[in-house]
């Protein structure tokens, strides 16, 4: 019952840890293995955040995995010989992968038989993101070299192995004898066996050490009898093996809770940042939310920082199981220490609030908060992922609120968000959003634009919506004045006519012209004098040439040709030339068109009756009666036969 307190107590408490000093130094390696170096490790200033006890939240949305999309990325770039660094980080950015020890390992995989390939990936990492390896990445690359036939540079990664403590695994041993022996290479095979059969390597291993101690926590109940051979094995207790062994334990969060905290009231490990991250991973699980959050705080106290992947795999653990509150106040936590969460972050976790079930702004406002007190500000790259995420769960007439909050936070959307807003809202058919986004434009100071107005008039005609179209642009011309409601115009034209309704559609366009001043565009003319001539509005098309002349357009006179030769009278062709008069008399060229059109469409009667009723200089002018000449119908003679 003793005991069973004891372990109790392990498992729970939370103490507070002396800031402790790692001393890891660099080592030197041989020059064959061409630009694999190593970093120095540095130990971290402690950043003290005290937390508040966490409750969780049930915020819904999916999680995306994108390992197999990074894993092509990766090959593409390290597929490249003599590829700067620097070049190399720019494209890793650009495409938001980001290097944790699981990745690495599978990109190892994909590079199982490219070499080359391999090991400048692998050199790329020991480089820049050194922290990522580990005996197990050791041993992959030491298993693609030797399975290979990279035989000197297989011995120059076991000297090296050798010098951080890692042993050679059986897989590794595996792939790399096969070839040994396939390639008759006897000395080696001689070596190889008699490495892997050496006493400190087969037993005291940092593989074979793991693997027996978690075949004994992982077998047993723990207790006294487990504490006992852990003290009695005589294994050295490394960051690396403590640090596997947790992984491995991540199932059984208690069992590993217990052997973090025993392994160091031992004395046997003084815990650093390392196990303590590792432990974060473990804890990082819904059914551990408490004991997590201890731990972190714990963490930070003792000096000691949350590494990125820690974070990445915490935060993917709580996304998954819909913990939005524990995954922002992770992003607060991460945010105050050293290893900040990039701005990718940010709008991750901002578009997963978004499309959450109920959309909770609190969250939002304090992940906007977080970001902006650290020195970063908003950008229009921000809004556009949210306002595509909103669209995504069909629920874009919330952007008013988050608008608000990003406002809060000092940001305010450029003149094309505005007017891709004001377009989405009024083609979803969201007028009250529509009018509480417009009065947003005009009380936080910056009035909306023509352009802005205009979109929204372009999303009510994209939704079909002709009355909230119309009163969308007598506001607009009320506000902004005519000057530039020429595209709005056309498109509410547009629209009038699709609803065949163009005669009003002109009575609109003779308003705008006479009280407004507005400047038709030619395009809009056109457009309407086809749409009355096929909705019977022949006098108000007339009326529309009498506009186009106004405002120094050439007559458009096609339709009409077109409709007069199919369905008009001569008193119609009249008054046709009359409109497409510019000086005193009418052009002669109009008149012959007319006069053809007729008769090509079969009409002489009516060309007839149109040039009775023409001026006395048309009726008599050469062409015309060239025209009518050539057009008489040809008599026929009789063949009178001849008699005998």
């Amino acid at each position: 019952m003793r005991n069973q307190q004891r372990w109790l107590l392990l498992l729970l408490r939370h103490h507070s840890l002396a800031q402790p000093h790692i001393n890891q130094s660099p080592f030197q390696l041989n020059p064959s293995l061409r630009s694999i170096t190593c970093s120095t490790f540095h130990s971290r200033a402690s950043h003290i955040l005290p937390y508040q006890p966490r409750s969780f939240s049930t915020s819904e949305f999916p999680v995306e995995h994108k390992d197999s999309d990074q894993i092509v990325v990766l090959t593409d770039i390290f597929s490249k010989p003599n590829r700067a660094n620097d070049q190399i980080k720019l494209d890793l950015e650009s495409n938001n992968v980001i290097m944790t020890h699981d990745l690495v390992i599978k990109a190892l995989r994909s590079f199982n038989t490219a070499p080359d390939e391999a090991r400048r990936f692998f050199n790329w990492v020991l480089e820049n993101e050194s922290e990522r390896l580990s005996s197990k990445v050791y041993n992959y690359m030491l298993g693609i070299l030797g399975s290979n036939g990279f035989v000197k540079e297989f011995w120059i990664m076991v000297e090296i192995m050798k010098s951080k403590g890692y042993g050679v695994s059986r897989v590794t041993f595996n792939r790399a004898i096969e070839r040994f022996e396939k390639d008759k290479l006897s000395d080696d095979v001689k070596k190889l066996r008699e490495l892997y059969g050496c006493s400190e390597l087969a037993d005291n291993s940092s593989e074979e050490v793991y693997s027996r101690v978690c075949k004994l926590i992982r077998g047993n109940v723990w207790g006294d009898d487990v504490e006992k051979q852990l003290r009695e094995s005589k294994f050295e207790f490394s960051s690396e093996l403590i640090s596997m062994v947790l992984e491995t334990l991540e199932c059984e969060t208690n069992k590993a809770l217990i052997f973090f905290r025993w392994i160091e009231d031992s004395g046997l490990f003084k815990h650093n940042e390392q196990t303590f991250n590792a432990m974060a991973k473990v804890l990082g699980r819904e059914e551990s939310g408490e004991k997590f959050w201890k731990l972190v705080d714990e963490m930070r106290t003792a000096g000691f920082e949350m590494e990125r992947e820690t974070y990445i795999r915490v935060l993917d653990n709580f996304v998954k199981r819909k913990m939005i509150k524990d995954a922002v106040d992770l992003y607060e936590f991460a945010m105050v220490g050293i290893n900040k969460p990039s701005s990718q972050d940010c709008t991750f976790l901002l578009k997963k609030i978004t499309v959450s079930k109920e959309l909770d702004l609190d969250l939002f406002s304090k992940v906007l908060r977080v970001f902006t007190e650290s020195g970063n500000s908003l950008t229009g790259a921000n809004l556009d992922a949210i306002l595509k995420s909103l669209t995504s769960v069909d629920r874009f007439g919330e952007c008013n609120k988050i608008l608000k909050a990003m406002e809060d936070a000092g940001f305010t959307p450029s003149h094309i968000q505005q007017s891709k807003i004001a377009f989405n809202l009024g083609s979803g058919g969201k007028d009250k959003e529509s009018n509480e986004f417009m009065n947003y434009i005009e009380s936080s100071g910056t009035t909306p634009k023509s352009k802005t107005w205009t979109s929204l008039i372009e999303g009510y005609c994209e939704a079909g919506d002709l009355a909230k179209a119309s009163d969308a642009f007598e506001m607009m011309v009320e506000k902004e004045g005519s000057s530039h409601a020429g595209y709005a115009l056309e498109l509410l034209v547009s629209l009038h006519c699709r609803k065949r309704r163009a005669i009003h559609a002109f009575k609109l366009v003779e308003k705008m012209v006479t009280e407004k001043e507005l400047r038709v565009w030619h395009t809009t003319y056109k457009l309407l004098v086809g749409k009355l001539l096929a909705q019977r509005g022949f006098e108000e098309a007339l009326d529309v040439l009498c506009l186009m002349k106004s405002q120094d357009y050439p007559p458009f006179m096609d339709p009409f040709i077109k409709y007069l030769s199919k369905r008009g009278s001569a008193e119609d062709a009249l008054a046709f030339t009359a409109a497409v008069t510019v000086k005193k008399f009418p052009s002669t060229s109009v008149f012959l068109n007319l006069f053809e059109a007729y008769f090509k469409a079969g009409r002489r009667n009516e060309a007839q009756d149109f040039l009775a009723i023409c001026p006395r200089y048309i009726r008599n002018h050469a062409d015309v009666l060239n025209l009518f000449c050539s057009m008489k119908p040809q008599k026929t003679t009789a063949t009178i036969p001849a008699t005998a």
